[in-house]
């Protein structure tokens, strides 16, 4: 190897741009000071810097939203900077290490070296580039402003998928729970059980009804475990089939869904953010209010959100303030309605519908928080009944064996 040859690595780094903005990104480089002084260059102050570890097993990685995201922001960090447009393209791919989303961005590439634009680019791939998007990035490009509508939908799907997060956490960790408690609960009747079962054999006289009824319980699990297994399997593929294939059912869960305590809260509160972030982002890009509506109703996630959108879309098209509309369908909160109505007077309609996406993020945040810190003592205590009163259920006959001794 030539002296002057040195080992590129990946490293992942944060900083703020020219305008203090705070940023973050990946780049390749021999060492962290090198990659400072390339940042310093693209006109980022950089802060932490870190060498990115590489995976264990090697392989092609699923693209994901959040690699969308990132990528949205390096191409608007690099633009901003100064960098062309080609170049830009380059720098990105080559701090990639994942292979899928570096093809990706050369083949985008070069559809844009070849003559097309940006957006008629990312709409070869529409599994990775929906509507809004290449819609967006269409208008930045025709009103000459490209770096800083990337920088508008980067913060858009950072936020999106920070929002989206948050609700998977605050699902997950319920459902979570269950099967850990249905785990211990059939392992407790199936291996430990049946040993006390053994023992109570000899015993010669009658057991509590109580140790009865969880004998019988483990002896049916024994022996109907493979169909406890398949309807658990089946229903679990009946339903996620059923709500994908019918639109009627698929509604129907979605509105339950509201009405459940604290995770209904949080998925209401997370569609207002969702429908005030796009409609916020698509409306500051200059797309018509009926149109960027329109974006809007399938991005919420929700059936009852969607219809209420779409209701609001016609009110609109027919001359109706946005609040007026808003207010009519009995959907959105107070709240939101009055940022909005300040926001049609003032005529600062997506940065007032900024403010109530903050709010509403803000409000999932700390409804995830509390759900989390809720879920903790509820665990304890079912798992505590659950093994509690199978422990007990054990020992009664020998508590009452000792006592009649």
């Amino acid at each position: 190897m030539a002296a002057n040859e040195q080992k590129l690595d990946t490293f992942t780094w944060e900083g703020k741009d020219r305008k203090g903005n705070k940023t973050s990104g990946e780049t390749t480089g021999a060492s962290p000071a090198l990659v400072k002084a390339q940042l310093r260059k693209q006109g980022i102050k950089p802060g932490k810097i870190k060498k990115k570890s590489k995976p264990l097993f090697g392989g092609r990685k699923k693209i994901t939203p959040f690699d969308i995201a990132t990528f949205t922001r390096q191409m608007a960090t690099m633009m901003k900077a100064g960098v062309p447009l080609i170049q830009s393209f380059d720098i990105v791919s080559d701090g990639l290490e994942n292979k899928g989303m570096q093809e990706l961005i050369i083949a985008i590439r070069n559809d844009v070296a070849s003559g097309n634009s940006f957006a008629n680019a990312l709409r070869q791939h529409p599994k990775y580039f929906d509507d809004l998007y290449c819609n967006l990035v269409d208008s930045g490009e025709a009103a000459g402003a490209l770096e800083s509508m990337l920088d508008r939908v980067a913060t858009y799907l950072e936020k999106t998928e920070n929002l989206k997060r948050k609700v998977r956490k605050a699902m997950t960790y319920p459902v979570s729970i269950i099967i850990v408690a249905v785990i211990v609960t059939a392992i407790l009747l199936v291996k430990v059980v049946p040993q006390f079962e053994s023992l109570f054999q000899g015993f010669g006289a009658d057991l509590p009804a109580f140790t009865q009824m969880v004998i019988g319980m483990s002896e049916w699990l024994q022996a109907w475990w493979w169909a406890v297994l398949i309807g658990i399997i089946g229903t679990v593929f009946g339903f996620r089939t059923a709500k994908k294939r019918s639109p009627r059912f698929s509604d129907a869960v979605d509105k339950y869904v509201l009405k459940l305590p604290v995770v209904g809260m949080i998925l209401d509160q997370s569609a207002v953010a969702k429908f005030a972030r796009v409609l916020s982002t698509t409306f500051a890009a200059g797309v018509p209010l009926v149109d960027a509506l329109d974006s809007v109703s399938g991005a919420t996630g929700n059936a009852v959100y969607r219809d209420a959108i779409l209701q609001v879309k016609d009110e609109v098209s027919s001359g109706t303030q946005l609040q007026t509309a808003m207010r009519q369908t009995g959907v959105f909160p107070v709240l939101a309605i009055q940022l909005t109505s300040i926001g049609e007077e003032s005529g600062n309609l997506d940065e007032m519908l900024g403010k109530v996406a903050d709010h509403y993020e803000a409000v999932v945040d700390d409804l995830v928080d509390n759900l989390t810190s809720l879920m903790e003592p509820v665990i304890m205590s079912v798992l505590g009944i659950l093994v509690g009163g199978l422990i007990i259920a054990m020992y009664l006959p020998i508590f009452q064996m000792g006592s009649a001794m």
